[in-house]
């Protein structure tokens, strides 16, 4: 027991070691940039000010939301999804799959799950005990089960899901723009510091003209604000991409299956309802790393498109012999109810009793049948 509480010790203290390696660049990029480059190279005063000012807003913003990535506790699955006592003990005495089955179909059909395991089967995490709510997965790495989970992050060293996933986007965005300016404001001094050893030896090179360690300091900061710019860059933009598409990383490789099958769009309402389930719908904040995402991580409004056969319907049966295809109306589940309004659901509703008018009570009646799992 002791050697294995020493081994996870140890692996929590190297998991610290990507992030520590990010502070002492980021620790060494803010000296060479102020001091060797600002203070020590640039001569006009009124340049200094501008790149200094520029460079503190991007700076602050950079580690307010890198911060805010690493330390924001990755939200979990609330009580309401763990099992009852008594339940939880005939699932643990239950060899047989289908029984287990069972116990979780009974213990789930009070909460609001839409999705299933790629069998149909209710998802449950062993590990902590809990049926998973929509978009939830367990992390290896963290040893628990993470609400929307998007990845774990080593240069974070937490895991990237609900709570702090616009943290996370806000790090990506902020981290480009400081290698931006950094390599858009070095570049003239890296040209002239290039030129300038190549057209001289270092030992004929005047002190006055060049100093050996503010080139040394503005040529390697080029050369590192290049490199993770490139590197960002990538990675920014596929997030943005996820964000328009309402996916996470997990579900964009692996796509969540409903109870009509597997979709890879299941969970998208639109670009704009996309990026304010994010952002929030107040823009003023969107670009401050302060939490306003909607929702509350355990459910998540689908798309209306997606028939389900476990809700009520209401169709309308034609008694003439004329071939009128039904016309099938399904409410909106109470997740969905949390981002889109009864109101725009019931025009739906009498748009299509409108395109399907009643021409007389003798000729067609009207059959209310309501479908339901058994």
């Amino acid at each position: 027991m002791a050697p294995t509480h020493v081994l996870r010790c140890c692996q929590r203290g190297l998991a610290w070691i990507p992030v520590i390696f990010i502070a002492l660049v980021v620790c060494w990029s803010y000296y060479a940039y102020v001091v060797e480059l600002c203070l020590w190279t640039i001569i006009s005063i009124g340049e200094k000010i501008v790149y200094l000012i520029f460079f503190h807003l991007s700076f602050v913003m950079f580690v307010w939301s890198y911060w805010k990535t690493i330390f924001t506790r990755p939200a979990n699955p609330s009580k309401e999804f763990c099992l009852p006592k008594a339940e939880k003990e005939r699932y643990e005495k239950e060899e047989r799959p289908e029984s287990q089955q069972e116990i979780l179909w009974r213990a789930a059909s009070t909460l609001p799950l839409y999705t299933r395991t790629g069998a149909g089967a209710i998802r449950y995490c062993d590990r902590c005990q809990v049926i998973k709510p929509d978009r939830c997965h367990h992390c290896s790495a963290c040893d628990m089960c993470v609400l929307k989970m998007d990845h774990h992050c080593p240069w974070v060293n937490n895991c990237v899901g609900f709570s702090n996933y616009k943290f996370f986007i806000l790090f990506l965005a902020y981290s480009l723009v400081y290698c931006l300016f950094i390599a858009a404001t070095v570049l003239q001094y890296f040209i002239k510091f290039w030129t300038l050893c190549r057209r001289k030896s270092a030992e004929n090179c005047p002190k006055n003209e060049l100093n050996n360690t503010a080139k040394f300091h503005v040529l390697f900061l080029f050369f590192v604000a290049a490199m993770f710019c490139i590197s960002i860059l990538s990675l920014f933009s596929y997030h943005l991409w996820l964000v328009g598409k309402n996916r996470s990383t997990i579900e964009a490789f692996r796509a969540p299956v409903f109870r009509t099958g597997s979709d890879k769009n299941g969970f998208s309402l639109g670009f704009r309802k996309n990026i304010a389930q994010v952002f929030g719908d107040q823009k003023k904040y969107w670009l401050l790393p302060i939490f306003t995402s909607q929702g509350d991580g355990l459910t998540f409004p689908t798309r209306l498109v997606n028939a389900d056969a476990e809700q009520a319907t209401v169709t309308l049966h034609p008694n003439s012999n004329k071939c009128v295809p039904d016309v099938s109306v399904s409410p909106l589940s109470e997740s969905q109810n949390r981002l889109l309004s009864n109101e725009q659901h019931a025009n739906n509703a009498e748009d299509h009793l409108a395109e399907n008018p009643l021409k007389s009570a003798e000729s067609e009646t009207i059959t209310i049948s309501m479908e339901s799992e058994s």
